[in-house]
């Protein structure tokens, strides 16, 4: 059974870029792509039908048919081979989308809707769905370089594990090379044992670059063996994570996060990486749960 793509619609331009870009990722995935609009008015309890006083045409129920129909338009237009559905849903946005997640290998939303707040450089639908959904969710940033890599910030960690998985097979569903970056400080990185025990805290900087490239290596490993077919580039920088794969995301096709990484605070969602990111990334952004795979 072919798989599915969910992308969530408002009316808002954002929300348009992201339909053009879901009908390329269902393209891409060879999976159907449906449309889908939360409808809150309802729960409102407040009149769907024209006024008595005002044209056929008016009223919410019409402008709500209008705006999924324009965003069908647009992903049928954008990748006529896709097979696309539409639904409105009565509820709230998070709510509506975090349920329809469970059917899908993808959730496309933008970055801000139609209740973005002027400076505020990510919506809080995107930023809650990103933690709540249960498949991963690309947030349409800035415009996909057509030829840029994908980017996968690389951590190690088990939460991080299924976010190096996605990347591989996004590069390979592109056929774009891998961006692997791992980025580590001396105060993030896991200290190395001493080779001379008579120095415990005598690391040079030298010994932990290469247990952070012994990290990174191991965290490709079995990746690269099930997609052998993705070039990988392995990049490793000394600084600061967010600042690195910010400055990577200028050039990429996509850039790749795990919900949360090594350091992460139990109880806590969505890390302060992938958090960066949704805000400051200039390309669409893929976070990816612990868990969450390809239906």
């Amino acid at each position: 059974m072919a798989g599915l793509v969910i992308v969530g619609v408002d009316g808002s331009a954002s929300s348009l870029a992201a339909v053009e870009a879901a009908a390329r990722e269902a393209r891409a995935r060879k999976a159907a792509l449906k449309v889908v609009h939360a409808f809150l008015w309802p729960a409102m309890h407040v009149p769907l039908g024209p006024s008595p006083l005002g044209p056929p045409g008016g009223g919410i129920q019409n402008s709500v048919e209008r705006l999924v129909a324009e965003a069908v338009e647009r992903a049928r237009a954008a990748a006529p081979e896709v097979e696309v559905s539409d639904a409105v849903v009565a509820g709230e946005p998070l709510t509506v989308l975090e349920a329809q997640s469970r059917a899908a290998e993808l959730v496309v939303v933008g970055s801000r809707g139609m209740g973005g707040f002027v400076g505020l450089m990510v919506g809080s639908t995107a930023v809650h769905l990103a933690a709540h959904a249960h498949c991963p969710v690309l947030v349409v940033r800035e415009e996909a370089r057509p030829d840029g890599p994908v980017v996968v910030g690389v951590d190690g960690s088990p939460a991080g594990d299924r976010a190096v998985e996605f990347a591989f097979e996004a590069a390979e569903l592109y056929g774009t090379t891998l961006v692997a970056l791992h980025a580590w400080t001396t105060w993030n990185a896991p200290l190395p044992a001493p080779q001379d025990p008579s120095e415990p805290y005598a690391n040079p900087a030298e010994a932990l670059g290469q247990e952070e490239e012994r990290l990174l290596s191991e965290a490709l490993a079995g990746h690269q063996e099930r997609h052998p077919d993705v070039t990988v580039e392995h990049k490793l920088v000394h600084g600061p994570t967010r600042e690195a794969l910010i400055e990577a995301s200028r050039d990429a096709r996509l850039m790749v996060a795990g919900a949360r990484g090594r350091g992460g605070f139990a109880g806590l969602l969505l890390g302060s990486v992938s958090q960066a990111l949704l805000h400051h990334a200039h390309c669409p952004v893929a976070v990816v749960r612990e868990g969450g795979g390809r239906r």
